[in-house]
């Protein structure tokens, strides 16, 4: 599981559309207190931030919809509590940008 600190214009397709799958899944864990990947430092890191959460979402969606993507799952603000802002980091901005670049694809970091 990795939502992405790398802005989503950035992100190759797949990266894109697998983060913004990835935080469906995170945003369920968070808001349904599931047991599953309850502990994941990526969930970990969202707790108490579903406000930055839902804002990064709106940012993947945008993009999505500017690549042509039609988006028929959105999130329910009312759950979008919390700090605005991540400012809690798996790795930083650099480490991310090179592991991206190490899996061969689109993504222009």
């Amino acid at each position: 599981m990795r939502i992405w600190d790398i802005p989503p214009d950035k992100l190759c397709r797949q990266h894109l559309l697998g983060e913004h799958h990835e935080l469906h899944a995170l945003w369920s864990i968070i808001i349904n207190n599931k047991k599953g990947f309850a502990h994941h430092p990526e969930t970990m890191r969202w707790r108490g931030k579903l406000r930055a959460l839902y804002f990064r979402h709106e940012a993947l969606v945008e993009e999505m919809i500017k690549r042509g993507y039609k988006h028929r799952t959105p999130l329910d603000p009312a759950f979008a509590t919390g700090k605005a802002f991540q400012d809690e980091f798996l790795s930083s901005y650099e480490e991310q940008a090179r592991i991206l670049k190490e899996r061969g694809c689109d993504c222009r970091t």
